[in-house]
């Protein structure tokens, strides 16, 4: 495997910018930025019904596993001849793949997909979470969401919740634990340029600069 590559994840809170701030990141430094292509890159690559990954996104078939840590992503895919092929593993082992595979032949910036999790082993890669106050999120929130407050602040909670879930799920951890990351970031505070400074500083102390 090719580790020269850089890649940067990126978690988030739903309005804290995270997803602005890769973008900005990635321009900066000439990189690829990738969110939900990756999607369309698992469907393409497995067959599977691209539908099927957007359920499994969308929270609609994650439960917690009664199985507990024996769902956690191990890197192995399911064949396609074997029963498990379209379980919600086999479509999350694709997107690490396709991760996996993007990493052999670029550095660039990623929003989502539990990567931190996926590269948690993997040398220059940098995690970072982006988080930020309630009242900033519900701020950022309503200029993309229709709706009351009270609306968009259940929104909020659902979000959190969905993304608990997935990463539970698939990392067989806690989504918002500091110790899952390299970098966390307050962007309600810092605003989302000083964030990217911020990324990019810490990017030059890893790489040696």
């Amino acid at each position: 495997m090719d580790n020269n590559h850089v890649v940067v994840t990126i978690a988030r809170q739903y309005g804290s910018g995270g997803r602005t701030i890769g973008e900005m990141l990635a321009k900066k430094l000439g990189w690829s930025f990738y969110d939900k292509q990756i999607i369309h890159m698992a469907s393409d690559e497995s067959g599977i019904d691209v539908g099927l990954f957007g359920k499994v996104e969308g929270g609609d078939s994650v439960k917690p596993s009664i199985f507990g840590k024996g769902t956690v992503y191990k890197g192995n895919l399911i064949k396609p001849d074997s029963k498990g092929f379209i379980s919600d593993e086999n479509i999350f082992n694709y997107q690490a793949k396709v991760v996996n595979d993007l990493a052999e032949k670029e550095s660039y910036v990623i929003v989502g997909r539990c990567v931190n999790y996926v590269f948690k082993d993997r040398p220059n890669t940098l995690r970072v979470f982006i988080h930020a106050p309630w009242e900033f999120r519900v701020e950022q929130a309503s200029a993309k969401i229709s709706g009351s407050r009270e609306e968009v602040e259940k929104f909020l909670l659902k979000d959190d919740k969905r993304k608990q879930d997935y990463y539970r799920r698939f990392a067989g951890g806690v989504w918002n634990d500091a110790t899952n990351y390299d970098l966390c970031l307050n962007s309600g505070k810092l605003g989302f340029e000083k964030c990217v400074e911020a990324i990019e500083a810490q990017l030059n102390i890893m790489l040696g600069k």
